[in-house]
């Protein structure tokens, strides 16, 4: 019985560990930015596939290079996703600031788009966004250049942006058109797509005769205390950091003193959204990828940050924890188990209840049901949020 509880809570530790490196990068930009971001799953699928495309192009250099390509995915996938989440705070997120309910909408969009994006894209379809891209902002530099860029802004953003897209869509349909099937041809398509963890990360650590620890899933323990690690640092002893934290609590007083405010949001949805990313690199080492990858994920990582307690890092961590080792304990009958084999009749009703939710999807109804009843007592959270601005 021992051993079968030392093994339901390392899984329940090792799903907390996936679900607060998911919820970590949503805890930057909702806890500390206020902002409802429901693309932050497909942000960690593109750090997914980002993992997928990193590996097959490590298997064109050979077998002893092959397995590396752990370690260039981690900050490729960091990268792609930070990037993806600059463009989505530059061209929609900042101008919905205070706004919840349009940012909510606006995400939900974004996020359906890059799923689509992910299940379509192809040579033909990259040709078109790269020639809207080189025709709409090469227009602008051009007319900033030889005119006076203030004065015919908004007319010239409405001429050239359909003028742009017009002509890059026509190009994509063009090429689609042709027999060309290396152009047409989608890269990844709805499907779902292996990643192979490296040989290093297979197997596990034997203890006994029945306890057994994956190694990918302590690696996935290890990254998530190395991101914990990094990201308090970075918020609480850089500059940056120090004014992220300057830019949250008070961006008025903060703009007075010379803060670029606007800079901070790029920066603080970027990192958000690279962790994200990051994220994503670690549910490849659990299983297959595919474009709905993040849509079973951002339910539970809104709910580790809103349990933990909104801008608390200590709050999310205790919060994946207990929901990670309560779903498993639950879902795989282990306390059912330990019920059961205690041998008293008083416990039976327990030993019937535990055991009807006794399955992944039961399990996680009835942590829904509990966190319901949980936030009944305490809205705020584990740990509530102090200060002048709760008080605003």
């Amino acid at each position: 019985m021992l051993e079968g509880l030392i093994d339901g809570l390392f899984n329940g530790v090792s799903i907390g560990a996936v679900l607060l490196i998911v919820a970590l990068g949503l805890a930057v930009v909702f806890g500390l930015m206020g902002v409802i971001n429901l693309a932050h799953g497909e942000l960690m699928m593109l750090g997914a596939y980002t993992t997928y495309v990193v590996q097959n192009g490590f298997k064109l250099l050979g077998d002893p290079v092959a397995g590396l390509y752990i370690w260039a995915a981690i900050p490729l996938s960091f990268l792609v996703a930070a990037l993806v989440g600059l463009g989505l705070e530059r061209s929609v997120i900042r101008y919905l600031y205070g706004r919840p309910l349009e940012t909510l909408l606006a995400t939900w969009g974004v996020s359906l788009i890059l799923r689509q994006y992910v299940r379509s894209v192809n040579w033909a379809m990259m040709i078109g966004v790269f020639l809207f891209c080189l025709l709409f902002f090469g227009g602008q530099w051009i007319l900033q250049q030889f005119t006076d860029w203030r004065r015919i802004r908004n007319w010239a953003i409405a001429l050239v942006l359909p003028l742009s897209l017009a002509i890059a869509t026509l190009t994509g349909v063009l090429i689609n058109q042709s027999e060309n099937r290396a152009l047409t041809k989608p890269w990844f398509s709805a499907r779902n797509v292996d990643v192979t963890a490296p040989a290093w990360l297979r197997g596990g650590v034997a203890v006994g005769n029945t306890l057994h620890f994956p190694y990918a899933r302590l690696f996935i323990i290890g990254l998530t205390i190395v991101c914990l690690i990094g990201t308090y640092w970075f918020l609480q002893r850089s500059a940056w950091g120090l004014r992220i934290r300057a830019v949250t609590q008070n961006r008025s007083m903060s703009a007075c003193l010379g803060i670029p405010t606007q800079q901070v949001d790029a920066f603080t949805f970027a990192l958000g959204a690279g962790l994200a990313g990051v994220a994503g690199f670690a549910v490849t080492l659990l299983g297959s990828v595919g474009p709905n990858l993040g849509g079973n994920y951002i339910v539970d990582a809104f709910m580790v940050v809103v349990v933990g307690g909104v801008g608390k890092l200590v709050g999310s961590i205790v919060a994946a924890l207990v929901i990670g080792i309560i779903t498993y304990l639950v879902g795989s009958g282990s306390i059912a188990l330990i019920l059961s084999s205690a041998g008293a009749s008083f416990l039976q009703p327990l030993v019937d209840f535990f055991t009807f939710f006794a399955t992944t999807s039961m399990a996680k109804v009835m942590v829904f049901a509990m966190i319901i009843l949980f936030l009944q007592l305490r809205p705020a959270g584990i740990f509530p949020q102090k200060g002048r601005t709760v008080d605003a």
